[in-house]
C-alpha cells in the first residue's frame, strides 16, 4: 500500500508492546536493585501480560493506531495522557480487586506506571520520525476537479506522506498542453518517479501512449481513485462511474462474513437487549412525566434491497418538536436502544449504513447518482459515515451533505469486514462515552 498505513500501525503496536515489557523489566530492576532473574520476570509477566492486552485495546479505541496518528503531533500529548489515565485506573482496579494478581510491594505498581507513562510519551511523540524522516518522493498528479485539489492539498501539507506532488496536470486543460514536450520533460527535470492519475477518465486516453513509455524509465503509477480512498477513507463520487461499481460492488455473497456478522448481531443484540431492559422503566417514567405521551415510536425506514422496515425508538418528539427529555435521549442515543430488538429480528445490523426515511430516499435517488447502492446491504445502528461525516443531515433533505455521506457508505460497502465492523463498534463506544461525559 502506497502510504503503508498497516505497516505504521504494526510498528506503533510493536513499539508499545516493547515499552510495556521494558517498563516491567525496569521496575523489577529498581525493586531488586539489579538485574531480575528469569523466574522473577516470568512471575510478574503473567499478570502484566493481561494488562498489556487491555491497554492496547484502550489505545485502539482512542485511535492511537490510526494512520493519521503521526500527523496530530499537537494533540498527541493530551490524547496519550487521557488514555494513560484510563490505563492507570484499569491497572489499579486489576491488581487491587483481583487478589490472585496482587502485586507487592504496592509501590512497584506506582513505579511501573510512572516509567511506562514517560516512555510511551517519548515513543509516541518521536515515533513519527520513523515514518516522516524518509526522503519524500516527487510525484505528478493527473486529474481534475475538486478531488484533485483536495488530494494535492492534503498530501503536500502533511509530512505524513512519503511523496510530494511537485507538479500536476488538469485533464480539463489537456488540449492546451504539449504532454510530450512539456510534461515529460518536467518529469525528468524534477526527478519525478511516481505518477498518480485518474486512469478511468476518458480524457486520459490521449496521453496513455506517453504514460506507457514512462514505464521504461521506472516510473510507478497509482490510480487516483485508490489513493484518494486510502487517504480520505471515502469513495470520491465524482470520480466513480458504472465500471467502478461493477468491479467493486458486484461481487459474490460473502457467506462467511455474512454468517459471522449475523451471529454476532444475535449474540450481542440479545445480551445488550436484555441488559438495556433495566433502563426501560426509568426512561418510560421521565417520558411520561415530561408530556404524558406514548413511550415508544415506530418509524418507517428503507432497509436491505429497498424493503420498507419499521424501527422502534423511545419517543423524543411531541407536536413536531423535540422534547426536553427527547433532547437528552438523542444526545446520549438512548432513544435508539429499543432498536436492538430490530437487530434480533433481522431488519437491522449492529453495523451498517443508517436507514433513511422513504420520502427522503425517493428524492435522493432522483438527485444523487448511484444512491440506491447503499440499500444492497442491511442497514445498521452505527456506521462508517456516522463516525467520519460530521455534517450528515438529520431527518431533513440535504442533497450536498447526503452525497458526502454516500461516499462514506460506499467505502464501507466496498471494504466491509469483521475487522472494519469491530473498528466501527469500538469507535462508536468511544463516541458514546465522550458524549456521556459532556
Amino acid at each position: 500500500m502506497l502510504f503503508q498505513a498497516k505497516k505504521e500501525a504494526i510498528i506503533l503496536l510493536l513499539g508499545d508492546v516493547i515499552i510495556f515489557v521494558f517498563s516491567l523489566w525496569a521496575m523489577l530492576f529498581i525493586n531488586y536493585e539489579g538485574l531480575p532473574t528469569m523466574e522473577e520476570f516470568s512471575l510478574h509477566f503473567e499478570p502484566f501480560s493481561i494488562l498489556f492486552i487491555v491497554w492496547i485495546i484502550v489505545f485502539f479505541i482512542a485511535g492511537l493506531y490510526e494512520k493519521h496518528t503521526t500527523i496530530l503531533k499537537n494533540k498527541l500529548p493530551s490524547i496519550i495522557l487521557n488514555t494513560q489515565i484510563i490505563n492507570v485506573v484499569i491497572a489499579i482496579t486489576f491488581f487491587y480487586l483481583i487478589p490472585y494478581f496482587g502485586i507487592t510491594p504496592k509501590t512497584n505498581l506506582f513505579v511501573y506506571l510512572v516509567i511506562s507513562l514517560f516512555l510511551v510519551l517519548v515513543w509516541r511523540l518521536n515515533g513519527y520520525k520513523l515514518f516522516g524522516s524518509k526522503r519524500k518522493q516527487n510525484a505528478l498528479l493527473i486529474g481534475s476537479g475538486k478531488e484533485m485539489e483536495d488530494l494535492k492539498t492534503e498530501v503536500n501539507n502533511n509530512n505524513k506522506y512519503a511523496l510530494s506532488f511537485v507538479s500536476s496536470v488538469d485533464l480539463e486543460d489537456l488540449s492546451n498542453v504539449d504532454f510530450q514536450g512539456e510534461i515529460v520533460k518536467r518529469i525528468y527535470a524534477d526527478d519525478i518517479n511516481i505518477i498518480v492519475a485518474d486512469l478511468k477518465n476518458d480524457k486520459v486516453r490521449g496521453i496513455l501512449p506517453h504514460l506507457y513509455n514512462l514505464i521504461f524509465s521506472h516510473i510507478r503509477f497509482f490510480d487516483m481513485h485508490k489513493v484518494y480512498e486510502d487517504i480520505f477513507d471515502r469513495v470520491p463520487l465524482s470520480l466513480v462511474q458504472y465500471n467502478w461499481f461493477i468491479e467493486n460492488i458486484s461481487t459474490a455473497p460473502r457467506l462467511t462474513y455474512d454468517f459471522v456478522k449475523r451471529t454476532i448481531d444475535i449474540i450481542l443484540g440479545l445480551i445488550f437487549g436484555l441488559i438495556s431492559l433495566v433502563l426501560y422503566p426509568f426512561i418510560a417514567l421521565v417520558i411520561k412525566l415530561d408530556d404524558g405521551g406514548s413511550i415508544f415510536f415506530l418509524q418507517e425506514r428503507v432497509g436491505e434491497n429497498n424493503k420498507h422496515i419499521k424501527i422502534i425508538k423511545f419517543r423524543s418528539m411531541s407536536d413536531g418538536k423535540v422534547t426536553k427529555v427527547g433532547h437528552f435521549l438523542r444526545v446520549t442515543r438512548l432513544d435508539e436502544v429499543p432498536q436492538l430488538w430490530n437487530v434480533l429480528y433481522g431488519d437491522l445490523s449492529l453495523i451498517g449504513p443508517r436507514p433513511e426515511i422513504p420520502e427522503l430516499v425517493g428524492g435522493y435517488e432522483e438527485q444523487i447518482p448511484y444512491y440506491n447502492i447503499r440499500h444492497l446491504i442491511k442497514p445498521g445502528l452505527s456506521g462508517w459515515a456516522q463516525l467520519y461525516h460530521d455534517n450528515h443531515p438529520h431527518h431533513a433533505s440535504d442533497v450536498a451533505e447526503t452525497k458526502v455521506k454516500l461516499s462514506y457508505d460506499l467505502f464501507y460497502i466496498k471494504n466491509r469486514s469483521v475487522i472494519l465492523d469491530l473498528k466501527i463498534a469500538l469507535k462508536t463506544l468511544k463516541k458514546l462515552i465522550s458524549r456521556a461525559g459532556k
